[in-house]
């Protein structure tokens, strides 16, 4: 089936298996798909995805995932680590003064540890990731989707398509419930229309 997909399409598929690595996702789910979408090398579908309110950004701070390393530590943090007896600004200073000024301005490369595709507490580090049935579905629906328009291959915009006529409560939340799914739907629709 993959060898149907236009070029913007498996681009947005690898793109979510990416995502999903990045945030050490252990399969790609129907959101990672969307995300993959939402960073496609097709500019009318990210548009169409952009005049709805869906955006990368929005995307990925709903999907589950581990810390970004370069987001520092808060007052909520500095709080936390106070009611324990530690305080971070004492800590912060204390580094600084052994390591020098700017000590944390640039991350230390850690050595890669371990042997195969899994590291202990790394989680995956490269390898494949598998799809959820739910993912594998939206790509089955995006085929059905270009079919049932009498399209040659299939498009970004059809496995947008392929999400929205299955969408999971995530996804649904994020299309903006049963309006802002109608209205993406019918602007991909148009979109398609256009490129025929």
């Amino acid at each position: 089936m993959f060898e149907k997909f236009a070029k913007a399409a498996r681009s947005a598929v690898v793109d979510a298996q990416e995502e999903a690595r990045e945030l050490r996702s252990p399969s790609i789910d129907v959101e990672h798909l969307l995300l993959g979408l939402a960073t496609c090398a097709d500019a009318q579908l990210r548009k169409v995805l952009e005049d709805n309110g869906i955006t990368a950004e929005a995307i990925r701070s709903s999907l589950p995932g581990r810390p970004r390393a370069e987001e520092p530590l808060g007052e909520e943090d500095a709080a936390a680590l106070r009611s324990i007896g530690i305080d971070l600004d004492a800590v912060r200073d204390s580094v600084q003064a052994s390591f020098g000024e700017g000590a944390f301005d640039e991350a230390v490369p850690v050595p890669d540890k371990g042997r195969g595709r899994f590291r202990f507490g790394g989680g995956m580090t490269f390898g494949h990731i598998p799809f959820t049935r739910e993912a594998k579905k939206t790509l089955e629906l995006s085929l059905r989707e270009a079919i049932s328009r009498g399209d040659d291959r299939i498009e970004a915009g059809h496995v947008l398509l392929g999400i929205l006529r299955a969408p999971n409560p995530a996804t649904r939340e994020l299309l903006g419930g049963n309006d802002g799914m109608e209205r993406v739907r019918g602007a991909v629709q148009e979109m398609l229309d256009r490129a025929a």
